[in-house]
């Protein structure tokens, strides 16, 4: 694992305001996070795990304190800037998978190529590629509501992977899978560790967060444990081919 930090945040802090009472959804968090791992963020319901994840993904600005993502300075970006980065830098894969459902698996993962103005042709060899790697090729021309909840996760991970990004931020990745389907999307999530992709993951449930490296606890908008561990093994079938 490298040591240089790609995510860092020191003395985080951020306050929304609920009426007249301010809430402090994060408290003085200082955290980093080296390349290459793949931590579980686990917390109760209104501990402060979701807008740790906002924040990290650039979708969020602290009130206070300063975060870096690969030693660049963020809360000085302008929008432009921070949509850059969302679409260059970071990953994002999603509970609810967020296909468009009635364009194919290989149109939703050209999606983000298309926004960063890729022409035609790389965006189509990128997008198969990226299927490739998922195991999900041969459905390039499927449609969501013809794809499998796990297959259409696969391809949310692949369109995640498109742009070649240093990290995934997976919001609950498995919470509408079953079991088996669950644990062939943390084989994959496993891989793309072991390829040197950074791997964010916020989950509710303990036996989701054994697959990961590293495990951050919150409550209270504060981390109060920071544990590493030795991980539990995803389907070895399910995961990312190398390349």
């Amino acid at each position: 694992m490298a040591d240089t930090p790609i995510i860092e945040l020191r003395h985080v802090s951020r306050i929304y305001q609920a009426g007249e009472v301010p809430v402090r959804a994060l408290d003085d968090v200082s955290l980093s996070i080296a390349g290459k791992d793949f931590v579980a963020v686990m917390g109760a319901s209104g501990s402060g795990k979701s807008t740790l994840m906002n924040v990290i993904g650039c979708l969020d600005r602290p009130t206070s304190g300063e975060y870096l993502l690969q030693g660049r300075a963020i809360s000085s970006l302008s929008r432009d800037e921070l949509a850059h980065i969302r679409n260059e830098t970071l990953g994002f894969i999603f509970q609810s998978f967020n296909l468009l459902p009635r364009t194919s698996a290989q149109e939703n993962v050209e999606l983000p190529l298309l926004y960063a103005g890729v022409a035609r042709a790389e965006r189509q060899r990128r997008a198969r590629a990226a299927l490739e790697q998922v195991g999900l090729v041969e459905r390039a021309g499927h449609t969501p509501g013809q794809l499998s909840g796990g297959q259409q996760q696969r391809v949310a991970i692949a369109r995640a992977l498109v742009t070649n990004p240093g990290v995934i931020l997976a919001d609950e990745p498995t919470g509408n899978l079953d079991s088996k389907t669950s644990v062939e999307v943390l084989g994959l999530l496993q891989a793309l560790e072991l390829r040197g992709i950074t791997v964010v993951m916020v989950t509710h449930d303990a036996d989701i967060a054994r697959y990961a490296a590293r495990v951050l606890l919150m409550r209270d908008g504060k981390v109060i444990e920071d544990r590493r561990q030795v991980p539990a093994t995803g389907d070895v079938k399910a995961q990312v081919h190398a390349g």
